[in-house]
């Protein structure tokens, strides 16, 4: 199962990004996968549940946002949504594709707890001179 690698690689940019910005707790991390990569959601989501105990990210929701997958035609220029194994341009039946969207597998979002900083004054709270 690819998905306990992806998700290993996951956690690990994820730790050490938020060690880098100090961060106190990570709350969510947010995923776009692809439709055309193969990766199966609720694989990840299993992944996530097994690795993450013990780590820094340990309490963190994983949220998997999926993408379809779209091409355009090189032939006649339409834009087109399709399934991972039929990527025929429904208007000309040409094969000849180029991929849009549906590859893609990336970390979009960690949402963390920074420690408390000095509060920044609103600007009603400034005081003219």
């Amino acid at each position: 199962m690819h998905e306990m690698g992806i998700v290993a690689e996951v956690l690990a940019a994820v730790t050490t990004a938020a060690e880098s910005a100090g961060a106190v707790r990570v709350n969510r991390v947010r995923l776009t996968v692809g439709e055309l990569t193969a990766v199966v959601p609720d694989s990840l989501q299993f992944a996530w549940e097994a690795l993450a105990p013990g780590t820094p990210v340990e309490g963190a929701v994983l949220e998997v946002v999926e993408t379809p997958a779209r091409s355009r035609c090189v032939d006649c220029d339409l834009e087109f949504e399709h399934d991972r194994f039929d990527r025929r341009c429904p208007a000309c039946g040409s094969y000849l594709c180029e991929v849009l969207a549906g590859n893609e597998l990336r970390i979009d979002d960690v949402d963390v707890d920074l420690p408390d900083q000095a509060p920044v004054p609103s600007p009603h709270e400034a005081t003219e001179d």
